[in-house]
């Protein structure tokens, strides 16, 4: 594995490409990644960049939606697209000999959009429908909430769905300058991953990008401020929903990995500390973890639990006294061990899949400028000590860093800011 055959290239428009060959597979994912997301919107603009990778399956100059469909289907293909905070992504996976018509296709759905009125339209409908969606799934809204809130005024902070009133003021002038601003091909990176050769990817993305305009708008980032608050929302539910977090480190950040070796043991597995504490000892939760979310200049450490409505306040010290735990305690060098292998494990064992390859080669042209091999990865987690992890505990732990939203029935709930004092 060490040796992977990652090539990296740059077309003359600027536009990135990323190929690794694996020869023991019969398929290849390809997928063409925009360097743009919701974090780059106005406010007033919300769910823009979702909305347009919506509006991009819908039909281009010479195919219908349909016609789409059916070329991925006739060919058992898989197509698919997201949008996130800082970027979005269109990718397909076939089978190697099907390459040329999966480039073919994901040029001309970034590149010729039809953005018919009629279409733009019914699809207000359907986003404004997984809006409600989210409403309705407590475990995705409390971390809406909790979002929202924690890094407020700052696009980081707002949904990548947008709202209800922002999408319904989406017309075709202001889609379609959204689309001409930011598919342009510095913002673009092609990244495929399988059986497959550089040389024979190069000549077919060249070909069908190779005509994108080279032009593209700098953007100027701020980094968001934290302002710890608590969030209680009283809603008709069964179970309580609550999220407590904390500031992190940024993607590339040097503690990158004890902060990951940190979230393991703290909420990351099965073993960990709080599902053995708040789930498995005393039935409190069903579902607890802790989880990172890294940007390019901001990050956050997460614990949701969902809960019974009377268990909020007893749910919310138990994870209180593990984070002041972790501080003032190093961790055994058993427990390390096991953080370190469930993190290697699952590393490994997500990067068996040409998909997955392919969008772990994207984000770390995003993120890093540059390809870590796995080896150097694994070596970056191996590294961790005790000592490390305790250090990066304390940093992210302050006293006062605290943020909570509690979304449930929980009528007159109150949470003093001294219930959560970390120190």
């Amino acid at each position: 594995m060490s040796n992977s055959p990652i090539v990296r290239d740059v077309l003359d428009n600027g536009l990135r490409l990323l190929t690794e060959r694996m020869t023991q597979v019969r398929s290849i994912s390809i997928g063409v990644w925009l360097t743009r997301g919701s974090r780059h919107e106005t406010a007033e603009r919300g769910g823009i960049a979702h909305f347009v990778e919506h509006m991009l399956f819908k039909g281009t100059a010479t195919r219908s939606a349909e016609d789409i469909a059916q070329a991925i289907d006739s060919i058992g293909g898989q197509l698919d697209a997201f949008t996130a905070k800082e970027y979005a992504s269109y990718y397909i996976k076939v089978l190697d000999e099907h390459l040329p018509l999966a480039i073919d296709i994901l040029s001309d759905i970034v590149r010729n959009p039809a953005f018919s009125p009629d279409d733009i339209e019914r699809e207000k409908k359907v986003v404004i429908e997984e809006i409600k969606m989210v409403e309705d799934t407590p475990d995705d809204l409390v971390h809406e909430l909790f979002t929202q809130g924690f890094w407020e005024n700052h696009p980081l902070g707002r949904p990548i769905l947008g709202t209800k009133e922002t999408v319904e003021s989406f017309d075709v002038d202001l889609l379609r300058g959204y689309f001409e601003n930011a598919y342009t091909a510095p913002n673009l990176i092609v990244s495929a991953v399988g059986n497959l050769e550089h040389a024979r990817v190069r000549a077919l993305v060249e070909e069908k990008f190779g005509s994108v305009v080279p032009t593209g708008e700098a953007f100027r980032e701020q980094p968001p401020k934290v302002v710890p608050k608590i969030l209680i929302r009283n809603k008709e539910l069964e179970q309580s929903h609550v999220c407590l977090g904390a500031s992190s480190y940024p993607q590339n950040h040097d503690d990158r990995y004890s902060s990951y070796v940190l979230n393991t043991l703290l909420g990351g597995s099965m073993s960990s500390r709080l599902f053995q504490n708040v789930r498995e000892k005393r039935g409190l939760a069903y579902a607890v973890f802790s989880g990172l979310s890294a940007y390019r200049d901001a990050g956050s450490f997460t614990i949701y639990a969902g809960c019974s409505n009377e268990a909020v306040g007893q749910v919310i010290d138990l994870v209180v006294d593990e984070l002041r735990g972790v501080k003032q305690t190093p961790v055994p060098d058993a427990e390390l061990r096991r953080a370190k292998d469930h993190l290697k494990g699952s590393l490994m064992l997500s990067l068996e899949n040409t998909a997955s390859r392919m969008s772990h080669l994207a984000r770390q042209e995003i993120y890093f400028d540059r390809q870590f091999g796995l080896d150097e990865t694994l070596v970056g987690i191996e590294r961790v000590t005790s000592s490390e992890v305790q250090r990066v505990a304390a940093d992210l732990f302050r006293g006062g860093s605290l943020a909570a939203t509690v979304l449930g029935n929980v009528n007159g709930l109150e949470i003093p800011r001294e219930r959560l004092e970390l120190d």
